[in-house]
């Protein structure tokens, strides 16, 4: 035999050897980016054409700026070819998120974070579209003309949304996935991140994004997909092989975000047996509790299996008082909640938001899991979560006796009468019913109410009410003396001329977060009024007002001394050279103009 071959051996071996190490030394990041990924130029033959297309229909979505009865600001604009692009700037035909910035964070009524939440998982935002073709995907376009930068995941699915039959199994697959970054540009572009191959055709594309580093609102006009019909040839100029894939498990488990893996990792049969504890049976049990409260909950399940004690302390229900799952929504399922019951016995805190659907979770797997684990519930989230329907409205109102956050926004498949359920829920301090199917004919009536019954009330979002009066206004300014925030953004029966707005700034002032968006009718005296009686203002926006002027605003800058938003976009009265005459005499106030090119 040659000598050669042998040769040729030991270097095969070693090249295995290189890229193995590699691939266990690479961050997350390079592993995700490099596993079973083949770059986005790889060739196709011309027997297999690219098929461009784009959105059809907008599937799902967690929230818009829009309203539900309109096409401005809202997700559906998403649906079909390009409305505005290339042009840039501020555009009612564009899809726009509810939120962007920290400012949200930074209110007294802003949520505090779950523990364990996976520092890889930083989605704030999602929205589902579906094309008319199933292809393998070979490029993702997303259009972007105004403060792009939002987007940070990209996810295909392997169900047909317009298949009769439904899909005896549904994957997620992870195209691109990049940390929020900042982009410095405001203008538009065609963001076309380079995605990784898949195994399956799809119509369907998950965008997740995170607006938390923009300077404004992001807006999105278009999403194109490029594919073929048949599984493209790869190319071996281009092919690099990930050794992990030699490796029994599959991405999902490697990452540890795969509710498959937890499943198996929370058996107590992959329990392996060990010659010993090390010296972790001669620490103080709270210690060792302590220690593991720092772990995520893939990391918690991988530690179970090294030996008995740490098994114990991993199943220990005090390690998941406070149990995120949103980072798992792909894969979370009843059996999920199976594995998971008997650990939740004391979870005071579960995240469920964007769980469950397409069948992942049911109702009875729902109930199951909390008549074993609800009765500590304090904070409960479900946003977004399309399982929910009456009953499990009821469950929760008879197995949560403590409960006293409830989130709710998003779930549009529930009908009026299910919320019903909610009063009785007696320790109730926070609810939020944003993009729910609530009925409300009489908005002053609730307003009187609420000035009525809750007098220690801090926090109320009236978004988008479009029949509250000065009447029901009057009713909470005088009823509610201790609101710190309230949104009246697009509330089009108030008027400044009623006086409305000077008696809320007469009657509280400890506002704020106040917003009084797209108000035209706001004027001089409303904002002098705030400067002289809500002297602790933070947050201001009076967006698409004409009748205030920079003076006025400047008397506002003066007594607000901890005055860091304030949004005068579309204000007729503040041009640009005023805008930068009050950021010079007030550097630490974020002062928002926007534009339309």
């Amino acid at each position: 035999m040659s000598p050669v071959f042998p040769m040729l051996t030991v270097l095969t071996m070693f090249y295995y050897i290189c890229l193995r190490r590699r691939a266990r030394t690479a961050t997350r990041g390079e592993m995700m980016n490099s596993h079973r990924t083949i770059e986005s130029n790889s060739r196709t033959s011309p027997l297999n054409a690219e098929v461009v297309q784009y959105a059809k229909e907008v599937v799902d979505f967690s929230s818009h700026y829009g309203s539900e009865n309109s096409m401005s600001y809202t997700m559906w604009n998403l649906a079909g070819v390009p409305n505005v692009f290339p042009s840039s700037g501020d555009f009612t035909q564009t899809a726009v998120f509810r939120t962007y910035g920290t400012w949200w964070d930074q209110c007294p009524s802003a949520s505090l974070p779950f523990k364990r939440t996976p520092p890889n998982f930083q989605s704030q935002d999602y929205v589902e579209l579906s094309f008319e073709q199933q292809v393998y995907p070979t490029a993702v376009h997303v259009l972007e003309t105004y403060h792009p930068g939002a987007v940070i995941r990209i996810l295909a699915c392997s169900a047909n949304p317009y298949s009769p039959i439904p899909p005896a199994e549904v994957r997620w697959e992870i195209l691109w996935s990049e940390r929020p970054t900042k982009v410095n540009a405001s203008q538009a572009r065609q963001f076309k991140p380079c995605i990784k191959q898949i195994n399956f055709p799809t119509n369907l594309i998950r965008l997740e994004v995170n607006s938390s580093l923009l300077d404004y609102y992001t807006e999105l006009d278009a999403v194109v997909l490029h594919g073929t019909k048949d599984k493209p040839v790869l190319s071996l100029k281009t092919s690099l092989i990930d050794m992990n894939d030699l490796e029994d498990d599959g991405y999902e488990e490697k990452d540890g975000c795969g509710m498959d893996s937890l499943n198996k990792k929370f058996s107590s049969t992959a329990l392996r047996e060990g010659p010993n504890n090390g010296y972790f049976d001669k620490l103080p049990y709270e210690l060792i509790q302590l220690i593991l409260n720092h772990l995520t909950l893939p990391d918690l399940c991988r530690l179970a299996q090294t030996c008995k004690l740490l098994n114990q302390h991993c199943c220990d229900p005090l390690q998941y008082t406070h149990l995120n799952l949103q980072p798992y929504w792909a894969k979370l399922s009843d059996t999920s909640l199976e594995f998971l019951q008997p650990r939740c016995t004391l979870v005071q805190w579960l995240n469920l938001s964007w769980t469950g659907n397409r069948g992942f979770i049911s109702v009875a797997g729902f109930s199951r899991f909390l008549k074993v684990c609800g009765s500590e519930l304090v904070r409960l989230e479900l946003s977004c979560s399309h399982f929910l329907n009456e009953t499990c409205l009821e469950i929760i109102s008879e197995m949560c006796p403590n409960l006293q956050d409830l989130n709710l926004s998003s779930c549009d498949k529930l009908s009026p009468q299910a919320f019903n359920h909610i009063a009785k829920l007696c320790s109730l301090r926070r609810l939020v019913l944003y993009r729910t199917k609530v009925e409300i004919e009489d908005y002053d009536m609730i307003a009187s109410m609420i000035g009525a019954k809750c007098k220690n009330l801090r926090t109320l979002d009236l978004w988008r009410c479009k029949n509250i009066t000065e009447n029901g206004i009057a009713e909470l300014a005088s009823g509610c003396p201790l609101l710190e925030e309230l949104d009246l953004g697009w509330c089009p029966t108030l008027q400044s001329s009623t006086g409305c707005f000077a008696r809320l700034a007469r009657r509280l002032p400890n506002l704020q977060k106040l917003f009084l968006t797209a108000n035209r009718s706001v004027c001089d005296t409303d904002i002098e009024e705030l400067a002289c009686n809500c002297t602790r203002l933070r947050q201001l926006d009076i967006l698409g007002t004409r009748m205030v002027s920079p003076a006025s605003l400047r008397k506002l800058l003066e007594s607000c001394k901890d005055l860091s938003l304030l949004d005068v976009s579309f204000c007729s009265q503040i041009d640009n050279r005023a805008v930068l005459e009050l950021n010079v005499s007030f550097p630490k106030v974020f002062i928002k103009k926007s534009f339309t090119q």
